[in-house]
């Protein structure tokens, strides 16, 4: 790997926190420090959360969550007790501290368990759900690595029958971890049958529950969700959230279907959605290009 100074991390920073800066370029800047790590590298994330954009936050709180590094926690634990914050940006720094797994989030993940807004009191009930798991023995019998390099919010269940992980996928009844877990094992087997279960799932369950479905979907870059992900991100009825992680995945599968829908929601009402085309725009850039990989901002700083 290129040695890189403290100078040029900086130098990234800048960039990420550059409001007169296109987006698209400030996300690239943020998976480069995210690539990079350490404490530098935290420092100019951290250092962004009082920007205006929603989604840019998200990604932040995402960011942290999957460099796995201690040092974020605090921070992470600033954004979540902040009421002023997005929904979504709060549910991601909850579930930034589930991908640490420190027990040292515990409390905190217990007290906003029950906080009024659903997404983050859901998010909260899977961080503390995978941090007990890896506590647990069964942590020891289960690769929790994922094949697409994500620390996930929950690790795959045992199956890999598509009829009975669809069949938890879809029950109301089963704990939203349960639900993760199945949704996390489809995507895994990686088969059209396990892409059409997952599409079910877009239509049902809460709108956390979906849009992880969304962003699943994306991870699997299979062209036949991409029915399903149109669907989702065309109503204008579906919660913001979800419709932000379809056209991401959209951005992930990119194929021509995928621009055109895309380009088509630019202008949306939601400023948190036209961003996400904004971005996955650049993703298909970026898939139909020679670049060996997203978001390196080495380039641009």
């Amino acid at each position: 790997m290129v040695n890189i100074t403290e100078n040029q991390i900086r130098n990234i920073g800048k960039v990420l926190v550059d409001e007169k800066r296109p987006l698209k370029e400030r996300f690239r800047a943020l998976f480069t420090l995210r690539n990079l790590g350490g404490p530098v590298s935290i420092e100019c994330i951290k250092n962004c959360f009082s920007d205006s954009s929603a989604l840019l936050k998200h990604e932040l709180a995402y960011c942290l969550g999957q460099m796995q590094d201690p040092l974020a926690i605090s921070t992470l634990k600033q954004v979540l007790e902040d009421s002023k914050q997005e929904p979504m940006v709060r549910h991601e720094a909850a579930e930034a501290l589930g991908a640490i797994g420190s027990p040292e989030a515990l409390d905190i993940l217990q007290k906003y368990k029950s906080d009024p807004v659903v997404e983050v009191a859901e998010t909260c009930e899977l961080a503390l759900e995978r941090i007990k798991w890896l506590q647990g023995p069964e942590n020891t019998n289960t690769d929790v690595k994922s094949p697409y390099n994500s620390v996930d919010p929950a690790p795959p269940a045992p199956s890999s029958n598509v009829d009975e992980l669809k069949a938890v996928l879809l029950d109301a009844n089963a704990s939203l971890f349960e639900r993760y877990r199945a949704m996390f094992s489809l995507r895994n087997l990686r088969s059209q049958e396990a892409v059409v279960a997952l599409g079910a799932g877009l239509k049902c369950g809460s709108a956390l529950f979906r849009h992880e479905v969304a962003f699943v979907l994306g991870q699997l870059q299979d062209e036949v969700g991409v029915p399903f992900l149109r669907e989702s991100l065309e109503d204008c009825s579906e919660n913001e959230m979800v419709r932000h992680e379809c056209a991401e995945a959209l951005g992930a599968i990119a194929t021509e279907d995928c621009i055109n829908v895309l380009n088509k929601y630019l202008g949306d009402d939601k400023r948190v959605v036209k961003e996400s085309c904004e971005i996955a725009l650049d993703m298909c850039e970026y898939e139909n290009s020679p670049e060996f990989q997203y978001a390196n901002a080495l380039q641009v700083a």
